[in-house]
């Protein structure tokens, strides 16, 4: 996909839950060419990544929950600027994660005094993930605050109905690795009735 593509691609993954117009792609992508927009929506929905929908006279379009359009997701997901995390991601002592970097990096408004906000979702120790990373993310420059939880922990806090941490994460956030996996959570999350 070219960068634009993913572009478009990436309003729906920040919010998957959410259904769109053709009017608020076009004004959050703001992309100023109509017939890019109507032909990019029209090849997600041909290959399967999107649904269209009619609501009255209005067309609404809307993430499909499959395999093509999890791993479309995810690939959008690399294609941004992301701070140097590789020597974090190395030291985690299971191949199964999914690495996320969210508040204000995930928005690319951090500042000078800004630390980064670190995510990692695992199937199993998320205690043994903590105390191996702990000194590594106290020590960085800028420092970095580490979270990590269980992907059963996560989908219960998706799933909750009061505010939390959890939420937060779905809303803003910036994956640097493991986005097939943190897609198919968000997912099962919304088909169990979360809404964001």
């Amino acid at each position: 996909m070219l960068k634009k593509t993913y572009k478009l691609l990436n309003i729906f993954a920040k919010e998957p839950w959410k259904r769109f117009t053709f009017k608020d792609i076009k004004r959050i992508s703001k992309n100023k060419s109509e017939s890019y927009v109507y032909n990019t929506l029209k090849d997600f929905v041909k290959n399967n990544i999107l649904k269209q929908e009619n609501i009255g006279n209005i067309i609404v379009y809307s993430l499909n929950h499959n395999i093509k359009a999890i791993t479309s997701l995810a690939a959008s997901q690399y294609n941004k600027q992301i701070p140097d995390m590789e020597e974090l991601m190395s030291r985690i002592p299971t191949n199964f994660f999914t690495f996320i970097i969210t508040g204000s990096y995930a928005n690319n408004k951090q500042t000078g005094k800004s630390d980064i906000d670190v995510v990692i979702l695992c199937k199993d120790n998320p205690k043994n993930i903590y105390s191996e990373l702990k000194h590594l993310c106290d020590s960085n420059i800028p420092p970095i605050h580490l979270y990590v939880f269980k992907e059963s922990e996560f989908m219960s806090m998706l799933l909750d109905k009061n505010p939390n941490y959890g939420k937060e994460i779905a809303k803003n956030n910036l994956i640097l690795y493991g986005a097939e996996s943190y897609f198919r959570i968000i997912f099962e999350a919304i088909e169990n009735g979360f809404t964001g």
